[in-house]
């Protein structure tokens, strides 16, 4: 059993790509009195957290919420839109996109990972030409989705979703474009009906900064017209029983009404700060912890800059160093999270969060964390990746909008 009664001074960093802290104004919404899901008071909270999270994924068309995990989320995408024995395009861009090809093979579907060989390909993005040359060579259009990666959590990449969409127009090619958007949502810039998206895939404890058990599929047009005739099994993940039912605030089933108070207030929030000022704070924090890594002399595990993600930094340890020793290291001696290497990348790297309720101050402290641990793990360090973050916030961070102190 976790020990909840130790509360060491000041509070734990949790410095992960997510679940990401949550802001103390949604641990105080999920705390309000859970009401009856079939009365009045609901249909209206129904009614404005599904009009609300539609402007967090830009788009007109409808989102379909479940109390679930991102992994329900993406069964729900290919339960809703396909059949037994039909051919999907994916691309291995890391671990999580490698998880969702893994389920597709248990759903009964006949995946083709594309993907750059060896571990080169956990460091760059999409390569949409290689998708778009697949497409082509499809003359019969077995391929019925293409399904990428929006933000690769375990490594740090972000993907360019909008060529995605171009090279499938490119090649004539009817399948439908599935996105993963998980730890995106929120934090890195989204447009699902700008990009052409058919189904988005996302959930709550990333940008959205609330605990895990919410997901979603926002769906166009084209993949409700495909779930008509789809024929894989489904009933929880079901489109249609939402789609209706959803019209007056309602769920077919008991949904996750405390997480839907939070979801309420984390939509305000977002709106309230502005999404093009979430996102730039996001990549402003990003730019700061990339500086700090090459100040260390150390490597960002994202090789392509184009592709920087705002969400999360993965730092490349030394040949010899062991990146699962040096987190256990900063767990222990200074309360700090940090997230681990995965697949391939396993005892390679770490992962420094920095999304959803965090600020110049979170990143600062953030980092000397990593460097005091780094230096405490015998890791010979270039310089202070503390100073040259510092340096980069001073210039470019803005004042609050907040009164003068008096």
């Amino acid at each position: 059993m976790p020990n909840l009664n130790f509360h060491p001074a000041g509070r734990h960093f949790l410095q992960i790509p997510g679940p990401s802290p949550v802001p103390d104004r949604l641990l105080r919404a999920m705390s309000y009195p859970t009401i009856d899901h079939r009365g009045p008071e609901f249909g209206a909270l129904g009614r404005s957290v599904l009009a609300g999270i539609r402007t967090i994924f830009k788009t007109q068309h409808p989102v379909v919420i479940y109390p679930a995990s991102g992994t329900g989320a993406w069964e729900a995408a290919l339960a809703n839109t396909l059949s037994p024995g039909d051919a999907v395009l994916m691309y291995e861009t890391g671990h999580f996109a490698t998880l969702w090809n893994k389920m597709t093979l248990r759903l009964g579907l006949k995946p083709e990972f594309l993907g750059l060989p060896g571990s080169e390909g956990w460091r760059r993005g999409v390569q949409a030409g290689m998708i778009a040359e697949r497409l082509r060579a499809d003359r019969q259009h077995a391929i019925k989705a293409v399904c990428v990666v929006h933000n690769e959590t375990s490594t740090g990449v972000t993907s360019d979703i909008a060529a995605v969409r171009r090279a499938i127009d490119a090649a004539g090619h009817p399948a439908l474009l599935m996105v993963d958007t998980i730890s995106g949502l929120a934090s890195a810039d989204y447009r699902h009906d700008e990009w052409g998206v058919d189904v988005t895939v996302s959930g709550s404890q990333k940008g959205l900064m609330l605990p895990p058990g919410i997901s979603f599929n926002a769906v166009s047009p084209k993949a409700i017209e495909a779930s008509r005739a789809a024929r894989l099994p489904r009933s929880f993940w079901a489109w249609d029983e939402m789609l209706e039912i959803n019209k007056t605030g309602y769920f077919p089933y008991t949904p996750n009404t405390n997480l839907l108070y939070a979801l309420q207030e984390s939509i305000a929030m977002l709106h309230a700060e502005g999404l093009d000022a979430v996102f730039a704070r996001h990549q402003q924090l990003a730019e700061a912890c990339r500086r700090a890594v090459r100040a260390w002399g150390l490597e960002i595990q994202c090789a392509d800059e184009a592709v920087y993600s705002p969400v999360l930094t993965g730092v490349m340890m030394p040949e010899g160093v062991d990146a699962d020793a040096v987190r256990q290291l900063v767990y222990q001696r200074f309360n700090m999270s940090l997230g681990a290497g995965l697949g391939k990348v396993k005892g390679r790297m770490f992962r420094i969060g920095h999304l959803g309720e965090c600020n110049d101050l979170t990143l600062m402290a953030t980092l000397s964390g990593c460097e005091m641990g780094l230096r405490l793990s015998g890791v010979r360090l270039k310089g202070s990746g503390c100073a040259a973050a510092m340096e980069y916030l001073a210039e470019t961070s803005q004042r609050a909008d907040r009164p003068a102190a008096e």
